[in-house]
């Protein structure tokens, strides 16, 4: 019985994913803000699903969702558009998380008398924007497409940021030694030879495709490959997430590099994905995401009502310290209605959970509530994203916005259509 009811509300839960969809193109609120409700329902409101429930499966699905997310973000990124955001969207992502990490450990100290290396860990822990949750709202938006290159890059980039720095400070903890020089080596090595391995593996893959294709069932090998990458990636301990992303890049630009030797290397044999395996990997996105954000919903944890309320506090600074980073950090190339987005895109999610529990894992004092506090400010993050990206494009918070990103000269404030905004 209890096999059929759960079998039962999977497909229920598909429908109604669909129907967010659809009133998200009605309405404009965002289909992730009532999937992530829902999973808080059935989770820890009503007690009905535990994450433990789903044992080592819930943070396996997790990974996959996030491993498919990117890939398909690659897919559709140009390479022009690559070369123009590359620089903004490191500048973001690094002026965020530094901004990040110092006032949330300026917080810590002064309302929860934490120490200095307690509070930077839970500014390094919640200091980036999670891919799985800005790729699918910035999808929707009608952002520009240098816009969404920024966020997007910002979004994958922060989380070898948190992750590496984070591991970092747990090292400092352990051995009563903080090494910089070192965590900026793991940094740099982490991007350079993750987006190698993933541009590597996207020529190879481009050059045996066409002979893939030639195999039944074939249409699930890409994303099977892009697991394979990503696993290797990981196991010599790079960024796996920066090498789905790096491989699903070159893959969709495949046929418009001109490098001579490249060419001779590939002898015509390179081929990129056809329409029918692009939509194929929509629906496995689409479904992905259903069940992403219903379980972030779920593994949420709600424990202490004081500990919640400094999480409220935090993301409400974090939502105020974002509007001078995207200022100073892209200001000058995103304008109007995509920087007012951008200044709200600040979604924690499967990075930040993971990290959650390291503090209490090797014995800081503060760890559990550490952990809760990040539990918090994932829901909220979360929440608050979602529901002012939708102020945003109804325009009810247009005048706040618009005197910190006006539009470019001759384009008024915000515009009166988010569709003039740029293209999408």
């Amino acid at each position: 019985m209890e096999i059929a009811l759960v079998i039962g509300f999977v497909g229920l839960l598909v429908f109604l994913a669909h129907l967010f969809s659809a009133l998200f193109e009605r309405t404009r609120v965002p289909d992730v803000l009532p999937l992530v409700v829902l999973g808080l329902l059935i989770g820890p409101v009503l007690k009905l699903i535990t994450p433990e429930a789903f044992g080592k499966v819930g943070p396996v699905f997790t990974t996959i969702s996030l491993i498919i997310i990117l890939f398909q973000s690659g897919l559709g990124l140009n390479l022009a558009t690559l070369r123009e955001s590359l620089l903004p969207g490191i500048r973001l992502t690094v002026l965020n998380f530094i901004g990040t990490m110092l006032v949330v450990a300026a917080v810590a100290a002064l309302g929860l008398r934490m120490s200095a290396l307690e509070g930077m860990m839970l500014g390094a822990i919640i200091g980036g924007t999670s891919s799985a949750v800005v790729i699918p709202l910035v999808g929707r938006l009608p952002l520009r497409i240098e816009s969404r290159a920024i966020l997007l890059l910002e979004s994958t980039f922060s989380d070898v940021l948190c992750i590496v720095t984070t591991l970092a400070f747990v090292q400092a903890v352990r051995y009563h030694e903080l090494r910089p020089t070192l965590m900026l080596g793991q940094i740099i090595a982490s991007f350079l030879v993750a987006a190698i391995i993933g541009a590597l593996a996207a020529l190879f893959w481009s050059a045996v495709l066409q002979r893939v294709r030639q195999l039944e069932n074939s249409m699930f090998l890409t994303p099977a490959f892009v697991f394979i990458i990503f696993g290797v990636a990981e196991v010599l301990g790079y960024s796996g997430a920066i090498a789905a992303l790096a491989f699903g890049i070159i893959l969709g630009n495949i046929q418009s590099l001109s490098l001579s030797a490249l060419r001779e290397f590939l002898r015509g044999r390179a081929v990129q994905l056809n329409p029918a395996e692009e939509s194929f990997f929509s629906e496995i996105v689409f479904l992905l995401k259903t069940f992403f954000f219903v379980y972030i919903g779920l593994s949420i944890r709600l424990t202490d009502v004081v500990l919640f309320a400094v999480g409220v506090g935090i993301v409400v600074v974090l939502f105020l310290i974002r509007i001078p980073v995207v200022w100073g950090s892209v200001g000058k190339m995103v304008r109007g209605f995509d920087a007012a987005v951008a200044a709200v895109m600040i979604p924690k999610g499967l990075a930040a959970a993971v990290l959650a529990s390291l503090p209490l894992q090797v014995g800081m004092e503060r760890g559990a509530i550490i952990q809760d506090i990040v539990y918090a400010v994932i829901l909220l993050s979360i929440l608050g994203t979602a529901l002012l990206t939708f102020l945003i494009e109804k325009h009810i918070l247009r005048q706040p916005y618009a005197y910190f990103f006006p539009a470019a000269e001759g384009g008024g404030s915000l515009p009166a259509h988010p569709q003039e905004s740029g293209e999408g």
